[in-house]
């Protein structure tokens, strides 16, 4: 007998399920590795290529195969049991772990969703001027207007066009004039040291680029676009579908962690060639890199740069308040699923809405924005460990998975992912000490 999660869930009014044509393979995975390149992702990727130049561009190289497998990992588990990391953890494990690990991701994507409505804010004021909170305001409104009230099909086809935004990233790296041959020596031949702000910025780095809400969107979007297909059923009950199903999922992470690493390793490349070659060593926020590449890279790429972060900001903001309103959701044994009417799911789309506000809330109190988004980090680091020790187990669980455990090799990258995340947290608080 299925559970709740796998429903059959009904369609707002002229709604069609999703065309399997355009998500078969761009899907789930292409939007969770473009959110990943957030504002705030963007204000961490800017202080790296300005404070170290191409030195640190190897660890882009680095933590791909590690954040795919994990991506890949938390897709399989929503696919297959047709529940999200959330809703498989209120099933296995004890309820105090579930109620620790909702509480404080939600709370740290709130966090983030001011910040990334902040920063994109600042950036359209730095480009036609005006007030930076009602801007901030009405990116809120877009965002959950766009979450709530559109039809799933349409909401998915909007993400996929915003993941066109991150080119314009690549396109600034173009045109700044890039060493090649420095960037490929320092990238295959890295200097690595255990300097105190070296070491911080690898961990911020690995914080950025590996953060708890991917796997609780990931994994509950996988859910999501079998429920709302009437033909599908989670790959437990449907194991003749598995291969093709698993191979296409490979495929879509690999492809966009692909693409969110590309686009971070642009921005250290950008700033690497502009603002750390001119002495500029210290970028606090996205829009101060924006602010600090048109003297030195001209208007276009000031210009680029900084419409950029709305674009992303517009990915992020709606994946953020997504995978807390699921996480809560499923904890809470909530009717979850954007794939639903309204009226359907109303305390999900609620807490869509709340998270938003609250994010929006916290630009206007007096609250330091990068203060914010360092304890934001924190709870992220802290709070990606045990999670993704716990996905490890699901993945590896015949009691969860059935006979569709993940192989032995994606479950050593996963592992050492979790471990590197381990020692990514003990460096950080080590570093503070």
């Amino acid at each position: 007998m299925l559970n709740e999660s796998s429903e059959q869930i009904s369609h707002a009014p002229g709604a069609k399920p999703p065309d399997a044509r355009s998500i078969r393979i761009i899907g789930p995975g292409l939007i969770t590795g473009a959110s990943d390149d957030d504002p705030s992702g963007i204000a961490t990727y800017s202080q790296v290529g300005a404070q170290f130049g191409f030195g640190l561009g190897w660890i882009m190289v680095f933590i791909y195969p590690l954040m795919a497998a994990t991506q890949e990992i938390s897709a399989r588990i929503g696919r297959v049991t047709g529940q999200g990391i959330a809703g498989n953890i209120r099933a296995h494990y004890p309820p105090l772990l579930l109620r620790a690990i909702v509480t404080l991701l939600v709370f740290a994507n709130v966090i983030n969703i001011g910040a990334d409505l902040g920063a994109m804010a600042d950036a359209l004021r730095l480009v036609i001027g005006g007030p930076a909170q009602v801007y901030a305001v009405i990116f809120a409104l877009a965002c959950a207007g766009l979450e709530i009230f559109s039809t799933y099909e349409r909401y998915v086809s909007i993400l996929k066009w915003l993941c066109l935004s991150l080119f314009a990233y690549v396109a600034v790296a173009l045109t700044v004039g890039i060493p090649w041959g420095q960037v490929l020596s320092e990238t295959l031949v890295p200097k690595i040291t255990l300097d105190h702000d070296y070491v911080t910025a690898v961990v911020a780095v690995l914080g950025t680029t590996i953060s708890p809400y991917l796997f609780f969107w990931q994994s509950s979007e996988e859910a999501e676009e079998e429920r709302t297909d009437p033909d599908a059923a989670p790959l437990l009950y449907e194991p003749t579908r598995a291969d093709g199903e698993l191979r296409r999922i490979r495929i879509d992470t690999y492809l966009g962690m692909g693409i969110s690493n590309l686009i971070g390793f642009s921005m250290i490349l950008t700033t690497a060639a502009t603002l750390h070659a001119q002495g500029v060593t210290n970028i606090e926020s996205s829009t101060q890199a924006a602010e600090a590449l048109r003297p030195i890279a001209g208007n276009f790429a000031f210009e680029v740069f900084a419409l950029g972060i709305i674009g992303t900001g517009l990915l992020a903001v709606p994946v953020l308040a997504g995978s807390a309103a699921y996480a809560l959701g499923e904890a809470l044994r909530w009717p979850t699923g954007l794939g639903r009417r309204p009226r359907d799911a109303k305390r999900f789309y609620g807490a869509i809405a709340v998270a938003t506000l609250l994010g929006v809330g916290i630009n206007f109190v007096d609250i330091d924005p990068i203060s914010a988004l360092v304890w934001a980090a924190v709870i992220n680091g802290v709070v990606a460990v045990p999670v993704m020790a716990v996905m490890m187990l699901m993945a590896g669980s015949r009691k969860v998975m059935g006979p569709l455990v993940v192989s032995h090799g994606l479950r050593v990258v996963g592992w050492l992912s979790c471990a590197a995340m381990g020692v990514a947290v003990i460096a950080m608080f080590t570093s503070w000490l």
